[in-house]
């Protein structure tokens, strides 16, 4: 017997590091596959903590990828689940923000050339 997930429980794996989504009424831990996923994390954090049965379908994924999604089951969905409404609804922030880190280093190497030629 399979234990049962409902939605209020499932809607609190929304975390970068703690991501379950529900796939045909299964729920999946999918945490350890994010950085493995061949399409990329985006969409994995897309749907977390939600049912992300129209967006596994719509890609038409492998037989394989199938056989790989039962390593990550961990019981079904009693009720019903919201489908994702909020892109990228994981708080991204915990993950450096590279592009700010690379906003300042130009910044800092622009004023020193300046600094170089007009002092």
């Amino acid at each position: 017997m399979s234990k049962t997930y409902h939605a209020e429980e499932i809607e609190k794996h929304n975390k970068r590091k703690d991501i379950w989504v529900v796939i045909d009424g299964k729920v999946y831990d999918i945490t350890p596959f994010v950085e493995e996923h061949p399409g990329g994390e985006e969409v994995l954090f897309e749907n977390a903590g939600s049912d992300a049965t129209a967006d596994f379908n719509d890609i038409s994924h492998s037989e394989d990828a199938k056989q790989l999604m039962k390593k990550y089951e961990i019981g079904v969905l009693e009720g019903r689940l919201p489908k994702a409404d909020n892109p990228y609804k994981v708080e991204l922030m915990e993950k450096p923000p590279t592009q700010s880190y690379l906003g300042v280093a130009a910044c800092i190497v622009a004023f020193a050339v300046a600094f170089y030629y007009f002092k």
